[in-house]
């Protein structure tokens, strides 16, 4: 993913599209394996698009297809592929419908969210209208929350779905610290099977929460049996298991 704006990075704005992509991208069974935010620079979201779409079979990008001078991604979109860039007739169709309807003039600025990369296909806004576009591999959206989950509802609809990760949720009465070596040894006795450990602290006393993932539901369920085997042990004070 590639969030795009100054305002993620001065911290006026609190991004709320990389955890809502994550979660929709699990749920699909696609994994998201990298997000990056950059701002409002040409070049930067140009070279950086370039680097993430070479790179993996989707890139989603939010922000930057508003109304406004500083509104820059399809332009950036268009450099990162070498194409021209214009209105597109539809997304123009759509846009003007839609202000004649409301009795507003569809001026300048808001013709400028028809613009699209040459070739582009729209991603449907439900929401507001204006639509982002898909170009290859790279599906542009919307910075707005609430339009940006719409039409990502919209791009999901057209991905081929992959085989959903399943997750088990083990809780643990013990810091991280203390757990640290058994779960590595475990990680390595379950290679196919992603374990990850999440502190908690409740004012008084640490614990940990320890989740296991995998597509293989064996392989799920035996490393969260030799999990909770691992966490019974410490309790009793048996020796942990170990890779042989």
């Amino acid at each position: 993913m590639l969030a795009i704006g100054d305002e993620l990075l001065s911290g006026r704005t609190k991004d709320r599209n990389i955890g809502y992509l994550a979660e929709m991208m699990t749920v699909a069974g696609i994994d998201l394996k990298e997000v990056r935010i950059v701002g409002d620079e040409p070049h930067l979201i140009a070279d950086t698009l370039n680097t993430l779409r070479r790179q993996y079979d989707y890139v989603f990008t939010s922000g930057g297809i508003g109304p406004t001078h500083d509104d820059i991604t399809a332009d950036a979109v268009a450099a990162a592929f070498s194409l021209p860039i214009g209105e597109h007739p539809e997304a123009m169709s759509r846009l003007s419908a839609h202000y004649v309807a409301r009795g507003l003039e569809f001026t300048e600025a808001r013709r400028r969210m028809a613009r699209t990369p040459e070739g582009a296909s729209l991603i449907d806004n439900p929401v507001s209208v204006a639509p982002g576009f898909r170009v290859d591999n790279v599906f542009v959206m919307a910075g707005v929350p609430n339009v940006f989950q719409a039409m990502l509802g919209k791009v999901i609809e057209s991905l081929p779905a992959g085989q959903a990760i399943e997750s088990v949720a083990v809780a643990c009465p013990y810091g991280e610290g203390d757990i640290g070596d058994p779960l590595r040894a475990l990680s390595k006795l379950h290679p196919g099977v992603a374990i990850g450990s999440y502190p908690r602290f409740d004012g008084e006393r640490f614990s940990t929460e320890i989740v296991i993932r995998s597509r293989d539901k064996a392989a799920l369920d035996a490393a969260a049996s030799a999990v909770s085997t691992m966490l019974a042990d410490k309790a009793s004070g048996a020796p942990a298991a170990t890779p042989g």
